[in-house]
């Protein structure tokens, strides 16, 4: 999977950008705020349509302006043209010169997966980073599953806004319940058919970056026991109480276990960075194995900080992707560019929103 061109319009600090981009290794180089990540974040926003930083469209567009137009050129299982426009006023999203009516059809379109200190949320944060990890796995490897968590979102809110009601509505509650089980059933059941898959492409990329220190378990906690309809059935006073929907994928937990301890509660904040790291190369791995091909890497100044035991358990990946023809995009400062990758890539200079070829 490639990126061959990316244009970009009054995004971050980037009034305007068109640069086109070869198979393998791209290492963007410059000093701090110069836009380097904005990169990363632009190719992130073409896979996902989010921002690997958490903001919103509106933090995106660059200051005085009305919008941002983000387009690129795609090359996978065949050649595509990408356009998205955002502004508060109005949203387009087109593949192909169409406009995309349905998110799931264009999921997979551009595969990339990021490595960023953003990820330490996965491990530090709150469990929805880990529900969210979980989500864009299976968006990006099944085709029905991101218009089942959109329905399923659609019927929690309507359901919480009956829950907050003064004067309840048995009848029209009952109708938001029984879709919400149907739905919420189907996600729990993608969730933990993952959970198998994934964990042995996490457990043996910790140990690379870890030097076999200890050893990482997955487990998927759904806050669901056994019947789903029964549990909301028992919860409806509880729910009255806090005027919420109190069970369901919604609420679900991932725990990451270090030696059977609590990584969030335990591990020191060189474990958490690796095994947030852990989680990526299996994200990355897993996607590589479902598609054929490996998706496209977007590294946020993450090497740098990495030992060299660590950076030399990264590599393999690395050079998988590499030997795919497949594409890596590194932000770095010339004082932390991991020489270990060898002289075969591209070297880019990043400064104050201009990109060249060194």
């Amino acid at each position: 999977m490639q990126l061959t061109h990316l244009r970009l319009r009054d995004f971050r600090n980037y009034a305007r950008l068109d640069v086109d981009f070869a198979p393998g290794f791209h290492v963007l180089l410059g000093d701090n705020a110069q836009g380097k990540t904005n990169i990363l974040e632009a190719i992130y926003l073409l896979a996902t349509l989010r921002s690997f930083r958490g903001v919103g469209g509106a933090q995106m567009v660059q200051h005085g302006k009305k919008g941002y137009f983000v387009g690129a050129n795609v090359v996978g299982q065949g050649a595509h043209e990408i356009k998205i426009y955002w502004s508060s006023a109005e949203r387009k999203l087109s593949l192909d010169a169409q406009p995309v009516r349905k998110l799931a059809d264009y999921f997979g379109t551009l595969r990339a997966v990021v490595f960023c200190t953003e990820d330490l949320q996965l491990v530090k944060g709150a469990a929805r980073s880990r529900r969210r990890f979980l989500d864009l796995l299976l968006a990006q490897t099944h085709p029905v599953y991101l218009p089942l968590l959109q329905r399923y979102a659609q019927a929690l809110r309507s359901r919480n806004a009956l829950l907050k009601q003064r004067s309840l509505d048995e009848a029209a509650l009952e109708s938001f319940t029984r879709e919400l089980v149907q739905i919420g059933n189907q996600l729990i059941r993608f969730r933990q058919e993952l959970l198998p898959k994934i964990s042995p492409l996490a457990r043996l990329a910790y140990r690379r970056i870890s030097s076999d220190a200890e050893e990482l378990r997955l487990v998927y906690q759904p806050t669901v026991k056994n019947d789903f309809a029964l549990e909301l059935t028992q919860s409806r006073a509880r729910e009255r109480s806090f005027r919420s929907t109190l069970i369901g994928p919604h609420r679900d937990e991932l725990q990451l276990m270090l030696d059977e301890k609590s990584a969030a509660k335990y591990a020191s904040e060189g474990q958490k960075r690796s095994l947030a790291i852990a989680l990526k190369m299996a994200q990355a791995e897993y996607l590589t194995g479902i598609h054929g091909a490996p998706p496209i890497l977007l590294i946020d100044d993450v090497m740098g900080e990495l030992d060299s035991k660590r950076r030399a358990g990264f590599l393999p990946l690395l050079n998988r992707v590499h030997q795919a023809r497949s594409q890596v995009f590194m932000t770095c400062t010339e004082e932390n560019w991991p020489r270990e990758l060898g002289r075969d890539l591209n070297r880019w200079e990043v400064k104050g929103g201009t990109l060249k070829t060194i």
